[in-house]
């Protein structure tokens, strides 16, 4: 049997203290990080009742960002993931928010779109990138095999074709749109996916982006793919309602130097726009890899919004960054999962649970692994 995990003498930390994120009032400092947990139905990809209970579960978060949530059926890179194009996902969106604002909580929506990352088995589509590069052992799931428990089926994502001019404005007009809906869905604003290796991070980095034109191979047109979507979204709905997220690190050996010089040239360009916030990844699922504190705070001399910083992040070490000012919120992934009232058990020195099944971190299907985790019993 596990130990128990208790996080002792955080209380009265700056973690537990409101935050003003552009006249937008967190209660706290903690950030529910967006998690994919594939929970809608092929293939409309609807947010549903059960999407709403759970964020609302864990609107004790000061800010929730939702699950990457694709722009259009060619941004889908796996099964079951939800949507923000159609009517009907910006309705099924609005029982979510109201949820969410039931409860005080404030909540962005992530803009997705995954680029070379997909398989037409998923979407019906062969997948789309700056340039035509083979990356091995990289993976997407579908549910097309109905598992017993539920599971998704692996498959090597397909050889991208290389995106046109045509193929890049409708990208822009796509995450533009997005946005409008999100906003429209009822959504504080947008967070644009710029990390993990999906459509922007692939652009922004030289592993992924030989093209010849205006948007490569020079860091400088590098960059103007996420300033282009940045200023559209910003057009759309207003640069205070707007963040980020980037991350160096998406695999061993993948040009993290040089991705680190070109999101701080990003962030230069993204200060000149004004948005609200930077959120930057540590280090993805099982990257133990931390930025170095001498690239924090040039990330912060280059920037003056907020910064979320997030990544295998422990109460603890998001304190320690806050206190050194390379960092204002504190995004936190698989704790809010598995402990709806994760700042609560922080401070309260309460045992913090651990994921019960892995299975049901993708799909898994309905409320077990995702909705029926307990909260402390009150007291």
């Amino acid at each position: 049997k596990k130990k128990k995990k208790i996080i002792k003498n955080m209380k009265g930390k700056k973690l537990f203290t409101s935050f003003n994120l552009r006249g937008l009032e967190l209660s706290n400092r903690f950030v529910m990080a967006p998690m994919t947990r594939a929970r809608t139905k092929d293939p409309e990809n609807v947010p549903n009742e059960l999407m709403a209970e759970y964020y609302q579960q864990r609107s004790t978060a000061g800010l929730i960002i939702t699950e990457g949530t694709q722009i259009s059926k060619q941004g889908q890179g796996y099964g079951k993931t939800p949507g923000i194009y159609s009517k009907e996902q910006v309705e099924g969106w609005k029982i979510a928010t109201k949820a969410v604002k039931e409860r005080g909580g404030k909540f962005f929506l992530q803009l997705w779109h995954v680029g070379a990352v997909g398989n037409k088995l998923v979407n019906g589509k062969q997948p789309i990138a700056p340039s035509v590069v083979e990356r091995k052992g990289v993976k997407v799931y579908h549910f097309l095999e109905e598992k017993e428990n539920g599971d998704a089926t692996f498959v090597d994502i397909d050889t991208p074709r290389e995106m046109t001019q045509e193929d890049i404005d409708q990208v822009i007009a796509e995450f533009e749109q997005g946005a409008k809906n999100a906003i429209e869905a009822g959504f504080d604003g947008v967070e644009i996916h710029g990390a993990n290796g999906y459509l922007l991070d692939q652009f922004l980095r030289a592993d992924f982006n030989k093209r010849s034109d205006k948007y490569g191979p020079t860091r400088e047109k590098r960059v103007r793919l996420i300033e282009e979507v940045t200023k559209a979204v910003v057009g759309a709905v207003g640069k205070d309602r707007v963040g980020i997220r980037f991350s160096p690190y998406i695999a061993e050996g993948v040009g993290d130097e040089e991705m680190m010089e070109s999101i701080l040239l990003a962030a230069e360009k993204l200060e000149k726009i004004g948005i609200a916030y930077i959120h930057i990844a540590d280090s993805d699922f099982d990257l133990k890899l931390r930025l170095p504190l001498e690239w924090r705070q040039k990330l912060r001399k280059a920037f003056s919004g907020t910064i979320i910083s997030t990544g295998a992040m422990t109460p603890e070490l998001g304190e320690s960054l806050i206190e050194e000012d390379v960092a204002d919120i504190i995004g936190f992934g698989r704790n809010f999962l598995a402990n709806p009232d994760y700042p609560k058990r922080v401070e309260q020195e309460a045992e913090i649970q651990p994921i019960t099944d892995y299975h049901t971190l993708f799909g898994g299907g309905g409320a077990r692994g995702y909705t029926d985790y307990p909260f402390l019993k009150e007291e």
